[in-house]
């Protein structure tokens, strides 16, 4: 790993760093906001672990710094009641929500988006270099993996809120009343993730001379024969 990369990757650390403290001091739920960084912790644990082996692109860290800063941010004040609309009328006289005609608090929404807009490229760079997928895969399965961890994250939460209860329950949940919040948030993340890898796919098809080559590979039948039973059969014969 280049000396380049090493700097990228602390300097955004450093910076995340800063903004986690600045927003750890005095979060509007105490009790919410740890729960909302557990997995934060986990992430950052995690990259830390993965620097030295898989190290990943500029690219890719700096969409994982953005979507873990967002994060920071709602896990300050619970998703629900980010004042995005007082800061946007500060600044420019009006609000967010009268621009686009939103009736509640929408914070909640844009980040399950970014989930899968700013998620799906790291994911997508993990699948190449350490799964080694090609052609069509390398599209369809990181779409796939951004869309089953944003259910899964819909899975836990609901479990947290009904294991803590009460209103640290319904403020980590955040779903304003929306019987329908959850599958709007994964709705969100798959569109997010879906609109990255169609820009990564022309993209690449534009600059890839083999593109066409290595997707009709991808789709190629690699091992004709039929499994299960079949290759039950195989592998105790031989």
């Amino acid at each position: 790993m280049t000396v380049s990369h090493r700097k990228y990757f602390l300097i955004l650390f450093c910076l995340f760093a800063v903004e986690w403290v600045y927003f750890a001091i005095k979060p509007l739920y105490p009790k919410d906001w740890l729960l909302e960084n557990i997995l934060v912790v986990i992430a950052v644990i995690f990259l830390f672990l993965t620097f030295k082996r898989l190290p990943l692109s500029r690219i890719s860290y700096t969409l994982i710094f953005i979507f873990l800063a967002l994060h920071v941010v709602g896990s300050h004040y619970t998703y629900a009641e980010v004042p995005y609309d007082q800061w946007f009328y500060s600044l420019t006289g009006t609000t967010i929500n009268e621009l686009f005609g939103w009736q509640r608090n929408n914070f909640d929404r844009v980040v399950h988006f970014s989930y899968g807009l700013l998620l799906a490229y790291p994911i997508r760079e993990v699948f190449l270099r350490v799964v080694n997928v090609k052609g069509f895969w390398g599209y369809f399965l990181p779409l796939d993996l951004t869309m089953s961890t944003s259910m899964l994250y819909e899975l836990v939460e609901w479990a947290v809120a009904n294991i803590v209860g009460g209103d640290l329950g319904m403020a980590y949940l955040g779903i304003q009343g929306d019987i329908w919040d959850a599958h709007k948030d994964m709705a969100l993340a798959s569109l997010g993730a879906l609109i990255t890898m169609l820009i990564v796919m022309l993209i690449n098809r534009a600059i890839q001379r083999d593109f066409a080559q290595e997707w009709n590979d991808s789709l190629r039948v690699k091992h004709p024969a039929p499994l299960g039973e079949d290759e039950i059969a195989r592998m105790i014969k031989d």
